[in-house]
This record gives C-alpha cells, structure tokens and sequence, in this order.
C-alpha cells in the first residue's frame, strides 16, 4: 500500500510540474500583452520551441502591421514553418516576405529559402516530380535575380542535382514502356529524354534503348508499316556506332542490324 501510495504521489507531482509548465505558456498566449507576447515569442524561437513561438507571433503579427517591428516577426515567423518541417507554407510565406519587404537586408534569404523549401518538398524519383520542377524554377529566377550572390553556386548544384532525377524519372518511364512491350511510347519517351538532356551521362545507354526499340516496334508492326519501321531502326543503329563505335552493346546490336537489313531485303523482294 505504501509502495503504491508513493507512486501515485510521484505521477501526480508529475503531472502538476507538466500543468504547470503548460499554464505558463496558456498565461503568456492568453495575456493579451502584445509586448510580452512580442518578447516570448523571440525567446520561444531562440530557445528553439518553434510552435510555441509560432502561435505567439500569429497573435502579435497583426499588432505591428506597419511598424518596423513587423520585418522581424515575419522573417521568425516564416522560419518556423521550415524548421517544423511545413515546406508549402514556409515556401509561401519566405516568398511573400521577399514580395512584401523588398528593401529588406534578408530579402535574398528569403527568395532563396523560398526555392530551398521547395527543394525538401522535392520526393523519391519515382513519385510525382512537380515540387522538383518547382524548385528548379525557383533557384533559377534566383540566380537571375541575384547573379552575384554567394548562393549562385550552391543554386546550381541544387538544379543539378534535381534535373538528374527527373532524368532519372523519364528514363524509369520509357524503360517502363519497353517492359511493357508498348515500344512505340518507350521509343518516344527515349527520344524526348535525349533531346530534354542532351548531356546525358547516360545517352549512350538511352540510344542503344532507342535502337531495340525501333527494332522491336518494327519486327511486331503491320506489313505496311514494317520496313519505314526497319529502316529507322537501321538509321539508329548508324547513328549509335557513329557515337559509340567501341561500346559494348555494340555486338548486341550488330545482330539487330543484320536482322534488319534482312528484313528491308526481304520485303523489297516481296517475300
């Protein structure tokens, strides 16, 4: 009995230490001391209690609208969506901060942490690509806006490293497509690829797909349609030994180019 007695005495000190702490903060939200507020709020976000200053500055924000104060608690209040992790809003609000104080000392923070945010949005290569696009945008009108800027170069990292997975997205699509056996949209989906990535680390991967895809679409075509298809699948396999002459998918599609060139051979003779 003693024993539980103790530890029901512990749970409720316990539990009044955390009522007690809880009561501070609702004393402070509550008070309507626009300058306590103020102050707390900037204590909470230095303290790094982001959503306790977060509620503090939605409730003092409108009290210094056009005082210099309010530069401040916007420029606090949009970090604290980033540092909880809420991408879409910080994005939204670091924007409108730059949009509101353009004469602000952290304007080109902002603009940049408005294309930053976007880039956490950014998701596996697999999954819808339009934050990615969004970011790269963003970095882009950034490093237009400020080209002398220190964050030029971390910018065009970013771009870099955002533009490869959605190379990386295309080239899971069109592969998709080949696996598929629909060789026409994979031979597309390749041929957009290259032409949206020129300095593809991968072409040469991607024009050997181009290659098997052409022959493939020819070899399960329509009579009518089977040698233009045949004679494309010749004019890609040049093309790829003219780039890649020591490749070593170039075996693989020597055999496809003789198997073609049979086949325009043997349509011609109306075989």
């Amino acid at each position: 009995m003693k024993k539980a007695s103790f530890f029901t005495l512990l749970l409720g000190l316990c539990l009044m230490m955390i009522t007690s702490c809880k009561t501070e903060f609702e004393k402070i939200r509550s008070s309507g001391d626009v300058e306590l507020l103020y102050k707390k709020a900037f204590e909470y976000y230095e303290a790094e209690e982001y959503l306790k200053a977060q509620t503090l500055f939605e409730l003092v924000i409108g009290s210094y609208r056009g005082k210099k104060e309010q530069e401040g608690i916007y420029y606090s209040y949009a970090y604290t969506h980033y540092h909880l992790g809420k991408y879409i809003l910080a994005s939204y609000y670091f924007k409108n901060f730059a949009n509101t104080f353009t004469n602000s000392q952290y304007r080109e923070e902002a603009d940049f942490m408005a294309a930053y945010a976007s880039y956490k949005l950014s998701p596996s290569y697999r999954l819808d690509q339009t934050y990615s696009q969004k970011a790269i945008e963003s970095f882009q009108l950034f490093v237009n806006t400020y080209p002398t800027s220190e964050r030029v170069g971390e910018c065009n990292k970013l771009i870099d490293e955002l533009r490869m997975k959605l190379e990386k997205k295309a080239y899971s699509q069109a592969e998709l497509y080949f696996n598929l056996k629909q060789y026409q949209s994979a031979d597309h989906a390749f041929e957009n690829l290259l032409r949206e990535y020129p300095e593809s680390a991968n072409a040469e991967r991607v024009r050997y797909m181009i290659t098997k895809a052409s022959f493939l679409l020819a070899d399960n075509s329509i009579d009518e349609k089977q040698q233009e298809r045949f004679e494309t699948t010749v004019e890609n396999y040049q093309d790829f030994v003219r780039r890649y002459p020591n490749s070593d998918y170039k075996k693989e599609l020597d055999n496809i180019y003789k198997n073609s060139s049979k086949k325009i051979k043997a349509i011609a003779n109306g075989y």
